[in-house]
């Protein structure tokens, strides 16, 4: 039994019937020299392997009552596996947009806060003998990196088949939930050191502030401002359903314009959004006089850390939607990016973490609520344009269960304000790219994952034609 993190407590206390606070995966599977196939039972036998190295799968929230402080999690004495993992078949011809319309529509459905925060659907039925995994958990449990934490539990580097499950291990044993009295106790012996950690906060984010206003006099620093996007067709209000689509890159082409232009591989990646987003509005008759504003979740997380969880802060940058050239264009987002990180760092990478914890869950919930209950994002400027996240994956290939894996895509939520996320992810020699939106705020969404390719084939040709001849 542990209490939640402020930052983990966060993700739960703002989440609304609109406004759903998990990640999914969708893992593509090849599972033809596979004997016998992949199906839910061999996923779920995988798991039971090794399920002790998957602290979140088989721990539930308790909530503390009147929301005095952060939940608990508990080993939860009634952890049914089967609710959990579940089979279901695409209808024909079982291409990436039937995939997508299943994996929509599950996004659409939040977790039962009364069992371990995951699901996950083993999709039969793809084209070319394939089988998708869909996983679902919730972002109180991880964040995209030790989300592949998770996923590194449950991959292999060779083709091995799951073996039987090992009983000679000492057993798991289950958490008593505690009483209502127990959690109050507790949670008042806690609360009565809260002075304390707010003075200390209150100090670290006064010389955060300082070392920025220091920087912004002293230097020329270019990032994302909030309030300071334009209003999209997506900067409203947001319903509780969910659409989905896929794109990908070559990482050779992202690396070769990473090499002609000295930039990074996440520059580039954001430039090709920028493309592709331009493209997209410029179809549409809707292209903004503005750059977008987007929020790059940052990892804070040590390279000998641990524990699963959330250790994230966030940036604000610009997607130059607003520049012709693509080369400009690149070059406008390796400036602001460069700022942002400046930035955050003269903020620091804990501020967000330290805050969090001071936050009654109570109050962060009935927050939530009032703000969907006025709608106020329709009332004021949209504080950021959406949420854009680069997750470094494996290069070398994994097997799941003896089956191989050919695709990875991601997918991050979407909120009130700011009704579409992009997720990127590597693997191998591909960067897979998910879409997820609100239905009813992102006309076309597949129209948009479709510019990515074209983007990435502008910036390639001019990172070629800047090459030298021999």
């Amino acid at each position: 039994m542990e209490r939640l993190t402020g930052l983990d407590a966060a993700f739960l206390s703002l989440e609304t019937p609109s406004n759903h606070m998990h990640l999914i995966l969708v893992a593509i599977l090849d599972p033809t020299e596979l004997p016998g196939g992949f199906d839910a039972v061999v996923m779920k036998r995988l798991i039971e392997n090794r399920i002790g190295t998957l602290p979140p799968f088989r721990r539930r929230v308790v909530r503390v009552p009147f929301g005095l402080h952060h939940p608990l999690w508990i080993e939860d004495p009634g952890f049914d596996l089967d609710f959990h993992v579940r089979q279901v078949a695409l209808p024909a011809p079982g291409g990436e947009r039937e995939l997508a319309a299943f994996v929509g529509e599950v996004a659409g459905w939040q977790l039962d806060r009364d069992r371990p925060l995951w699901q996950m659907w083993v999709v039969e039925g793809l084209e070319h003998g394939h089988v998708a995994l869909v996983a679902k958990v919730h972002h109180a449990a991880i964040d995209g990196a030790s989300g592949v934490e998770v996923l590194a539990s449950l991959v292999d580097l060779e083709p091995t088949p799951v073996p039987a499950v090992d009983r000679s291990e000492e057993p798991w044993k289950a958490d008593r939930v505690p009483t209502d009295v127990e959690m109050i106790g507790a949670s008042m012996a806690s609360i009565a050191r809260r002075p304390v950690r707010m003075a200390r906060a209150t100090v670290h984010l006064g010389k955060s502030l300082a070392r920025l206003v220091t920087r912004m006099r002293n230097e020329d620093v270019q990032t994302g401002v909030p309030f300071t996007a334009p209003r999209l067709s997506w900067n409203v209000m947001i319903t509780p359903h969910r659409q989905v689509a896929f794109s990908a890159m070559s990482l050779d082409d992202v690396k070769v314009v990473k090499d002609a232009f000295g930039a990074t591989v996440n520059d580039v990646v954001l430039a090709v959004l920028s493309g592709a987003f331009r493209r997209y509005f410029v179809e549409r008759d809707e292209l903004p006089d503005r750059p977008l504003v987007a929020v790059i979740p940052t990892s804070v997380r040590s390279m000998d850390e641990k524990q699963l969880g959330n250790r994230v802060s966030a940036m604000f940058t610009q997607l130059s939607t607003d520049l012709d050239d693509p080369l400009e264009r690149l070059a406008a987002v390796q400036a602001t990016m460069s700022g942002a990180k400046q930035v955050h760092a003269d903020i620091g990478g804990n501020t967000l973490e330290e805050w969090a914890e001071l936050a009654a869950p109570a109050m962060l919930a009935r927050g939530a609520r009032l703000y969907g209950q006025l709608r106020l994002a329709d009332r004021h400027p949209p504080i950021h344009n959406l949420v854009v996240s680069n997750v470094p994956g494996p290069q070398f290939p994994l097997y799941m269960a003896g089956a191989r894996l050919v695709d990875m895509y991601p997918m991050g939520p979407v909120f009130d304000g700011a009704g579409l996320n992009v997720t990127a992810m590597s693997y191998r020699d591909r960067v897979d790219i998910g879409f997820m939106a609100c239905r009813e705020v992102v006309p076309d969404l597949w129209r948009l994952a479709a510019e990515v390719p074209e983007a990435l084939a502008e910036l390639v040709k001019l990172a070629r034609d800047a090459e030298p001849s021999e």
